[in-house]
């Protein structure tokens, strides 16, 4: 089916479910899930500590997008208004020159192990990449199935380091994680080498941790939106002009990666995966070069803007909360995704989307514009509206440019003694 729906955003709630619905077969305990019954409080509590109940968030359905030639309907979890209806505008606009095209590396990880107290640490280097093959074999007997399936560790590196305590030497063990996120099976491994580790250094081993800069599963999406399609050459120059000042300064730059992660991490939570560690790893990849967009932005021979991503992508369509969250299993089958690369493939892309939506609003009329209606929205709801007063509540407080809970109250006063009168 088709991702493009139009009016999507003016059906009720039941409508949307029911596209939805058809669109991934969901069956009607699946749409009961979403309606508000998702994560049994007995689960929760087997998931973290000291539960004593569950916290909801909006989960909303982003639309239009066309990913490798494939059509996608992006679950996104988030409490930010505009976000949801950004994404999809941006997809909708780079539908024109075929969609999103991307990229990924593979599936490996870093699984670190630290070691201290080393007089020659040099020395202790040339030791351990001469029993590389040991460590290996020591690493994947933790995970003969990851081993079956393909997986495990494929290589060791080994690196010298200075620290305040001194120089320590860094063991990377380099693993294929398959289609999991990976961090338990690496720090077992990590755990497991440790002995031997210090047995051939002659050092003591601290940490033994994977590392959430996956440098070496790295996901990459590309767009062509039309210059016609995003309102012509003055918005073309307002976007490349945005992005040269987020190139050029780490203030501007901070707002505009955090605008990229509003798109991965709403997919990210609504799949059950990490997302601290995304967004731990997309800020320190970044850092990496300076502390630098996440985002390219280039101008074609047409006159179109080109727009590319790159980061680390570190999830999983296997284990841990993916598997247990009844939501997130209803979010993967949503998506349709058969595998974590293709799973890191689609986020890559709704990032980009993301990031070209602000841009985009931010070099026409303005951020708050975009998000002015929704936020009303949310004041008028904290001042006690209900039903329909929401609505025009919402509309007086747009209108006058006053979003301001103070306001939103006066208005509510105002149209209840309204109501009031012509009751009587």
């Amino acid at each position: 089916m088709n991702s493009r729906i139009p009016g999507f955003y003016k059906m009720s709630i039941e409508e949307r479910l029911e596209r939805v619905a058809k669109f991934a077969q969901l069956s009607e305990d699946e749409k009961e899930a979403i309606l508000g019954k998702g994560l049994p409080i007995e689960i929760a509590d087997r998931m973290i500590e000291n539960v004593i109940g569950t916290f909801e968030l909006p989960f909303g359905i982003a639309t239009n997008f066309l990913i490798d030639g494939k059509d996608y309907l992006i679950p996104m979890v988030i409490e930010e208004p505009s976000v949801v209806a950004a994404a999809s505008n941006a997809a909708k606009m780079a539908r024109v020159k075929g969609g999103f095209y991307t990229d990924y590396s593979g599936n490996v990880m870093i699984g670190q192990v630290q070691v201290a107290k080393l007089k020659n640490p040099h020395s202790a280097r040339i030791e351990i990449l001469k029993h590389k093959d040991e460590i290996i074999e020591k690493a994947n007997e933790q995970d003969p199935i990851l081993v079956k399936l393909g997986g495990g560790c494929k290589d060791v590196e080994v690196r010298v380091i200075r620290t305040i305590r001194g120089e320590h030497l860094i063991v990377h063990l380099i693993v294929d994680v398959k289609d999991a996120m990976g961090a338990n099976a690496i720090n077992t491994m990590a755990e497991a080498v440790a002995p031997l580790i210090e047995r051939i250094t002659g050092g003591k081993v601290y940490l033994r941790i994977v590392s959430n800069l996956a440098i070496y599963r790295l996901a990459r999406a590309k767009a062509v939106f039309a210059k016609e399609a995003i309102g012509g050459e003055e918005v073309v120059d307002g976007i490349m002009e945005a992005y040269a000042f987020a190139e050029a300064d780490p203030f501007r730059c901070a707002t505009h990666n955090k605008g990229i992660m509003n798109g991965v991490s709403a997919v990210v939570i609504a799949t059950g995966n990490d997302f601290r560690a995304i967004e731990a790893g997309a800020h320190a990849y970044s850092a990496m070069r300076g502390y630098k967009p996440l985002t390219t932005y280039e101008i074609n021979e047409d006159g179109d803007i080109v727009g590319t991503i790159e980061l680390p992508m570190a999830v999983g369509i296997v284990g841990g909360a993916t598997k247990v969250n009844p939501l997130a299993r209803i979010a993967l089958k949503i998506l349709g995704v058969k595998s974590a690369e293709e799973l890191a493939r689609v986020i890559a892309a709704v990032g980009l989307a993301q990031n070209f939506a602000a841009l985009r609003a931010l070099a026409t009329e303005g951020i708050q514009r975009g998000h002015m209606e929704l936020h009303a929205r949310n004041i008028a709801i904290t001042a006690g509206a209900v039903g329909d007063e929401i609505d025009r509540v919402v509309e007086i407080l747009v209108k006058e440019r006053r979003i301001r809970i103070d306001r939103a109250k006066e208005v509510l006063e105002e149209i209840r003694k309204e109501s009031k009168g012509s009751m009587q």
